[in-house]
């Protein structure tokens, strides 16, 4: 016998048992938010006291998430772009990696405590990649590149720019730049697992082996634990609540509801469970542990304190070389990946928060490589693909990367750069597995195009972005064939009568 009710009572129902199903802290919460919000006594005023406003701030950026054990393992989800770049440069150009630490580790707690999101810290890649593959190219060079990008984007951020650049490039061209970033990084991440890698020469040696410390193996169970744990990024309670409507609706609960409640509230449990293991951070640990392992010696060669921090000397010709290799090519990806892509998709994946705009994505990015580059710190920029990798392991709030910026601070002030040898020899197949998620979280942004005419101009953009390996490139065709498409509309379409450019541009309707 099955219950008969109205769909608004089978609402009801579900609503009351999943309220009842939620962490007392959640319970706590909610309850205390309805009261404070209902409560309208002149007592709130005092909430006005500027060391309240402060508190209120740091509780809303730093501590609004649902558990530490997601933040912590969102914060080791931009790893695998982080450690190769940085292990590379410090090989090939003895980058000071004791002073990056330093300096990422705070750009990490102010960037989370500015946006309230997990905002990513990451190396500017082209000029990571010219300093790798130029032997003239070397540190001074380097952090010329780096001033003058961050020169440049504050510069658009404050005059506006940086604004209009951002209403007047298209979705569909920006998606096109993740998806074609998002593959590069899985295709890197590939090549990590299946190859051998001298990261000191930025190049692919020999085929790893099935077996050993960094097999083959080890990537594929890491990556089949990271599957099982996370699935494919979707939130774990509302696919199971969306499953009880539909079960209720098509009328499969019996008249014994008490059960049915027990066995849908064990379920969820043990899916909670799962879901808030840790697995980037699980995975780390196991990578720390294997490069021990593997080289018991390296606990000789580290020695403990912080380096010195000096101001690099940058000559005329080290600031032209810098400029004309590493600033030209660096901030068309700048521009496009680490200030306008970083901005859409954090408008997408928390559409609630509005306390982030280009302008000011533009002018912290500029900020970090004005004050840092002048001391030998690697140069920096926000990343999509970041994002999208700490938010694919559970990473909701400011206080991922504060986490993973406290970890940086305490490992240069503690070790300096002889966290490199211990880095050397951390598992490179490992590495290759999250940055594989990593890459994969962000081409799935792209899934969103809701038109033929959109998907077309994406993909263009991204076969041209990844055949020439130059986002500037696949941006410039991007832009090209959605004007021709926005003059094919003018010219031959009616829906274009009575509309301003500006409308047919951003492909409006009136």
């Amino acid at each position: 016998m099955y219950i008969t009710e109205t769909e608004t009572e089978t609402r009801k129902r579900i609503l009351a048992i999943a309220i009842c199903q939620l962490p007392p802290k959640v319970y706590t919460h909610i309850s205390r938010s309805t009261m404070e919000h209902s409560n309208s006594s002149p007592n709130f005023q005092s909430d006005s006291h500027p060391k309240k406003k402060i508190l209120q701030i740091l509780k809303a950026s730093l501590f609004s998430f649902r558990s530490p054990w997601s933040e912590l393992n969102g914060a080791m989800g931009d790893l695998g772009t982080y450690i190769p770049i940085v292990l590379a440069l410090t090989l090939a150009k003895e980058l000071d990696l004791g002073t990056t630490l330093i300096f990422t580790g705070i750009y990490n707690a102010v960037t989370g405590l500015i946006y309230g999101v997990p905002m990513p810290v990451q190396p500017m890649k082209s000029i990571a990649a010219v300093a790798i593959s130029t032997p003239s190219f070397g540190i001074p060079e380097a952090m010329a590149a780096g001033i003058c990008t961050g020169a440049v984007l504050i510069l658009l951020g404050v005059t506006g720019l940086m604004r209009l650049t951002y209403a007047l490039v298209p979705l569909s061209v920006v998606r096109g730049i993740q998806l074609a970033q998002g593959l590069s990084f899985a295709m890197t991440a590939v090549k990590y697992i299946r190859k051998v890698q001298d990261f000191s020469k930025s190049k692919s040696t020999s085929d790893r082996h099935w077996l050993g410390l960094d097999g083959l193996v080890l990537a594929v169970v890491c990556a089949c634990f990271i599957v099982i744990v996370n699935g494919a990024g979707q939130e774990i309670n509302s696919e199971e609540t969306a499953r009880d409507v539909d079960d209720d609706r098509n009328g499969v609960h019996q008249v014994d509801e008490e059960n049915w409640c027990q066995k849908t509230s064990t379920r969820r449990k043990w899916r909670e469970m799962i879901s808030n293991l840790p697995s980037a951070f699980i995975i780390c640990i196991l990578g720390v542990v294997l490069a021990f392992i593997r080289k018991p010696k390296l606990v000789d060669g580290i020695k403990f304190g912080p380096n010195s921090i000096h101001v690099v000397h940058i000559s005329t010709q080290a600031w032209k070389e810098g400029f004309i290799k590493g600033t030209i090519p660096q901030l068309p990806l700048s521009i496009l990946n680490s200030v306008i892509g970083v901005c859409k998709l954090s408008h997408d994946l928390f559409p609630q928060r509005t306390d982030f705009s280009v302008t000011s994505i533009s002018i912290t990015v500029g900020l970090m490589n004005l004050v840092g580059c002048w001391f030998g710190a690697m140069p920096c920029c926000h990343g999509a693909g970041g994002l999208a990798g700490q938010y694919k392991f559970g990473g909701r709030s400011g206080g991922c990367v504060a986490i993973l910026g406290a970890a940086k601070l305490v490992l240069g002030l503690a070790l300096g750069s002889s966290l490199g040898i211990v880095l050397n020899q951390f598992p490179v197949g490992v590495l290759g597995v999250l940055l594989l998620f990593a890459g994969i979280e962000l081409a799935m942004a792209s899934r969103d195009m809701g038109s033929k005419e959109d998907s077309f101009v994406m993909l263009i953009c991204t076969a041209v972005s990844l055949v020439g390996s130059s986002a500037a490139l696949g941006f410039l065709c991007g832009m090209v064939v959605y004007s021709l498409l926005r003059l094919r509309d003018l010219a031959v379409s009616h829906a274009t009568r009575g509309r301003s450019l500006l409308d047919i541009w951003l492909n409006r309707m009136p």
